[in-house]
This record gives C-alpha cells, structure tokens and sequence, in this order.
C-alpha cells in the first residue's frame, strides 16, 4: 500500500514539474520594447473623436463628423481647405524613427517653465495642416471644424514631469508636434493660463530627432 502511494506522488510530482515548471521561453524585455516601439504608430493613428479622455484641445476644441469636407464659413472665422484625402492616403504609416526632446516656455530672464504631464500631438504636415499652422498657430485665427478624418493620422504622447516627452515608430516625414505648457505667476500671470506650442520637424528612416518644443514669453 505505501509502495503505491510512493509512485503516485512521484508521478504526480514529475507531472507537475514537466508542465507547470518548463514553458515556452521568454521573450527578452529590449524585444518587446522594439516591437511595441514599431507598432506604437499603427496602434495611435485610430483616435475615438467621441471620446472626452482625449483631449484634442491643443489642435480643435471640437471637429466635425466628416460628412462633409466644407464648413460654412460665419463672422472671423477661417474657413478650412476640403479635406486633401489622397494626400493623407500617400502618408507613411509605419516607420522606425524615433522623436524626443523637452517641452517649456521661457520668461524674459530665460527662465524655464516645463510641462508637466502635457499632452502633445505629431500631426503630418499636409496642405491642410499647413493651412492651420499659418491661420491658427502663427496668426491666433479661430478656424472651422476639423474633419474628422484628420484624427485618423495625429499620434500623440505625453510629458513627464520633468517636461521631457518622446514619439517612437515615426515614419519618415514631416511633422508639427503641438503641446502646451500650463503657467500662472511664474511666467507674469494672474491665473494659470495653457500656453500653446507648435514647431516643425523632419524625420527619415530610423534617425533619433531631439526636437525640443518651447516658446518665449513677451
């Protein structure tokens, strides 16, 4: 009788060794941060423009549905350019570049003011974010609607708190990476204010672009 209880719990113990102690091999942590890194554009590139947990305030408080690529132009506001999709289409969609930098605003002593934990945007530069960079950004004009289709190419990330941030996958291109710094007495003001930010970059193939993003405060 202990015989047999001897060699069911060796064979229960060899069984239990063979497959729940011995498995597949793991994967190297630096193998997975490199696929994640390539597939991050692909996975970042389907924004729900319903949904209130993306803030896209730094490109359009509200976009349109995308059923119609004009939008009746009223009082000073700038009417957007037809949505260009066939250049949007042309677009790289998967690429190995890497894009980091800081992201601060600057008062009149070169003081910096970092953002921290800011959400910032890499929208390719088409004719049509082109038009928004000229008419909103350099010249302070309210715009239309954004379609809703533009969502479908911005990627976006988000600061740390020491204002440092970084875009990875990037496929050759150019980009205006937009973000925004919130800043009250530090930088001259009564209330915090949110100071927005925009700046060009390029990119090809698998270059690392330290492109920081800052403004100088008046």
């Amino acid at each position: 009788m202990f015989k047999n209880i001897l060699v069911l719990f060796s064979l229960s113990f060899s069984l239990f060794y063979f497959t729940g102690c011995v498995g597949e091999p793991k994967v190297p942590d630096q193998k997975i941060k490199q696929e994640h890194d390539n597939n991050l554009w692909a996975e970042k590139t389907n924004i729900n423009t319903d949904a209130d947990s993306v803030d896209i305030s730094d490109l359009d408080k509200k976009i349109s549905s995308g059923a119609s690529d004009r939008v009746v132009q009223s009082g000073n506001v700038v009417q957007r350019v037809p949505f260009p999709v066939a250049e949007y289409q042309a677009l790289q969609r998967a690429g190995k570049g890497t894009i980091n930098g800081y992201i601060f605003v600057e008062d009149s002593y070169g003081k910096k003011v970092y953002g921290k934990n800011s959400k910032l945007y890499l929208n390719p530069i088409t004719s049509y974010s082109k038009q928004w960079y000229q008419e909103s950004y350099l010249r302070g004009k309210k715009m239309s609607k954004a379609d809703a289709k533009l969502f479908n190419y911005v990627k976006f990330t988000a600061s740390g708190e020491d204002g440092r941030f970084a875009f990875y996958g990037v496929p050759t291109g150019g980009y205006y990476i937009t973000g925004s710094v919130v800043c009250g007495f530090e930088c001259g003001y009564d209330s915090p204010k949110n100071i927005r930010i925009a700046t060009e970059v390029y990119l090809h193939g698998n270059e690392i672009v330290n492109q920081d993003i800052n403004k100088r405060l008046q």
